[in-house]
């Protein structure tokens, strides 16, 4: 374990200081925030500012990848904004390690404040393997069990949000029951009600009744699925809104959830320590954690499964089974198989245009995700399946038309 670099967030931190994430995962920010308020931390997401590689480009080289300048612009971008006390403030950055440029972040985070001449703001990195340690901050079995609580429910109100929304007859209701179960998912972490398993499952069950109640038309659109690196696949600063693009075209989009990326994480690590030799009780802890993940995501799939409208995700066993004949599981730098599987398991569904989105300066991305695209068009040749690359200096037009070419009818 690694002690953290840079300035130290302190015990007496957690209640003078406002901590700043960058916003990755849009559909669970809030529920991750209310886990994070039950355990003495205040949490707030970074806001979206305009032109942020002209905030972090002056600090590092234009060689980085695009997760790698958006974020750091966030960073940058709020402390010279004015709108936070730059004495009260500590930023998180959210570290999955392996061989990926962004996996440098956390680092090069401190250093540019420091360039910045803010070297007196904290830096944690949020991490599940007890990297860069700081005394005023624990990820404790209660902040993790809430924690992996909030992915579920952000996971479940996402997947019937997306499978709702393109055929409401009254446009907004299907927006209206998300946001009114996020306030009340919200209240119950932060305060600790209602999170046991039996709760949580009788809270699937009726969310999963309520999305069923919205009146839906039957009518045909173009149906897309999204997969591809996780930071520009979930937040709307990395994809550029590209919910909202597909939306003003009449698209249903679909995106895996969170869970099996979570799953994934462990799944790999495990993998890499038994490479390394790791002892029998390591393994068994990763198992454990692996199993725990499993369980919940399985109380979610049969909540939705019951309803018999809505399609849960595959779970994680099948979605590694379904990727083994395009890519080796054994691959698991950065997104590895798994784009691989989602791929599979959302033309499994009926997705008939799929779009794998990723950022330029990314070479796990190149490798994982455009390298497997000769398998995927000799396995599912009526699919159109396209790569949409992010970069901060690429025109829109370009990036739209690619995405325009993928929910059209050709290649």
């Amino acid at each position: 374990m690694k002690k953290a670099g840079g300035a130290e967030f302190t015990k007496a931190m957690r209640a003078t200081h406002t901590i700043l994430l960058p916003d990755m995962l849009h559909y669970h920010n809030a529920l991750l925030q209310a886990a994070f308020a039950s355990c003495g931390y205040h949490v707030e997401i970074l806001p979206e500012e305009k032109n942020l590689p002209d905030y972090s480009l002056p600090f590092i080289s234009s060689d980085y990848c695009f997760p790698t300048v958006l974020i750091l612009g966030q960073v940058l971008a709020a402390v010279q904004s004015g709108r936070f006390r730059t004495d009260r403030i500590a930023f998180m950055e959210p570290q999955t390690g392996g061989a990926c440029r962004a996996g440098n972040i956390y680092n090069l985070m401190i250093e540019s404040l420091k360039k910045a001449g803010y070297s007196q703001i904290p830096v944690i990195s949020l991490n599940a393997f007890g990297q860069y340690r700081h005394e005023g901050f624990t990820i404790t079995p209660k902040l993790l069990s809430r924690a992996v609580a909030a992915v579920c429910f952000g996971d479940l109100l996402m997947t019937l949000y997306q499978q709702v929304r393109p055929y409401e007859r009254k446009k907004g209701e299907a927006g209206a029951c998300w946001e009114r179960w996020n306030r009340k998912l919200c209240e119950n972490i932060r305060n600790g009600k209602n999170i046991s398993k039996k709760k949580r499952k009788e809270q699937y069950r009726q969310i999963v009744r309520d999305f069923a109640m919205i009146p839906v038309e039957d009518r045909k659109i173009r149906r897309v699925g999204i997969t591809g690196e996780i930071y520009i696949k979930f937040s709307p600063v990395g994809n550029a809104h590209l919910e909202q693009f597909l939306e003003e075209r009449d698209c249903a989009y679909r995106m895996g959830g969170f869970i099996n990326y979570a799953i994934y994480i462990v799944d790999s690590e495990l993998e890499n320590q038994k490479l390394c030799g790791a002892g029998k009780m390591v393994q068994k802890a990763y198992d454990a954690v692996i199993r725990y993940l499993i369980r919940m995501q399985q109380d979610i799939n049969r909540s939705i499964a019951e309803g018999k409208r809505f399609l849960p995700d595959a779970d994680f066993a099948k979605m590694k089974e379904m990727a083994m004949p395009i890519i080796s599981k054994g691959c698991h730098t950065g997104d590895g198989w798994l784009v691989a599987a989602e791929v599979a398991d959302l033309v499994e569904k009926g997705y008939e245009s799929i779009l794998i989105v990723h950022p330029f300066g990314c070479l796990v991305s190149h490798v994982c995700e455009r390298g497997i695209m000769k398998k995927l068009h000799e396995r599912y040749p009526d699919v159109n399946i396209q790569t949409v690359e992010y970069d901060y200096d690429s025109a829109r037009t370009l990036r739209e038309s690619r995405i325009l070419l993928g929910i059209s009818g050709g290649r």
